[in-house]
C-alpha cells in the first residue's frame, strides 16, 4: 500500500512538473507573439507612411527615380516574405533604404521647405523610434523563450510540444543598426 502511495506521489509530481513546464513554455510562446505583434504595427505605421512620403518628394526628384523605386520595391517584397526572419532582414533593408532616400532628400532645398515634407519626415522619425523600442521588447521576449526552449530540461520536451525558438530581429550591417537622419531645419541648411 504504501509503495502505491509513494507511486501515485511521483506521478502526481511528475504531472505536476510536466504542467508547469507546458505552462511556461505558453506563456513564453504568448509574450513573444504578443512583442513581435507590437512591432508589426509600428513596422505597418511606417509601411502606411511611405507612399505619403514617396508621393510627396516624387515631383522634386524625378531623377532619383531609383532611390524612389528601391523604397517602393522593399515596401512590396515586404507584404509576402515567407517567414518571420525574411521579413525582419527585408525591414533592416527598408531602413538602410529609407535612410538613403532623406539624404537624397537633403539636396533639395524647395522639398526640405515643404510643410507636407516636414510633417511627413517628424512622423517618419517618431515612428522608427516606436520601431527601435518594439524591436528591443521582442528581442527581449524572443531570448526569454529562447532560453526556455533551449534549457535543460525543457529542451527534452519543447520539440514534443511543438515549441519552437523565436528568430531575432537583428540588422545585419552594422552601419544599418542606426535610425535614418530625418531631421532637417526649415533654412535650407543641415
Amino acid at each position: 500500500m504504501t509503495a502505491l502511495a509513494i507511486l501515485a506521489a511521483i506521478l502526481v509530481l511528475a504531472g505536476a512538473w510536466l504542467v508547469a513546464i507546458y505552462n511556461g513554455l505558453v506563456r513564453g510562446r504568448n509574450l513573444a507573439a504578443e512583442a513581435q505583434s507590437g512591432m508589426d504595427v509600428q513596422l505597418k505605421r511606417r509601411a502606411d507612411l511611405i507612399p505619403n512620403l514617396v508621393s510627396t518628394v516624387k515631383g522634386y526628384m524625378d531623377h532619383e527615380r531609383g532611390v524612389l523605386e528601391s523604397v517602393t520595391a522593399l515596401r512590396a517584397k515586404i507584404d509576402v516574405a515567407p517567414d518571420a526572419a525574411a521579413r525582419f532582414q527585408l525591414e533592416g533593408e527598408l531602413s538602410t533604404a529609407l535612410g538613403r532616400f532623406m539624404a537624397v532628400a537633403e539636396n533639395y532645398p524647395a522639398l526640405r521647405a515643404s510643410e507636407n515634407f516636414l510633417a511627413l519626415q517628424q512622423e517618419l522619425a517618431a515612428i522608427e523610434n516606436e520601431i527601435q523600442l518594439a524591436r528591443r521588447y521582442y528581442n527581449g521576449a524572443a531570448r526569454a523563450q529562447n532560453n526556455r526552449v533551449q534549457s535543460f530540461p525543457t529542451n527534452l520536451l519543447a520539440p514534443a510540444f511543438g515549441f519552437t525558438t523565436f528568430p531575432y530581429f537583428e540588422i545585419a550591417d552594422p552601419a544599418d543598426r542606426a535610425v535614418p537622419k530625418v531631421g532637417f531645419d526649415a533654412g535650407g541648411g543641415s
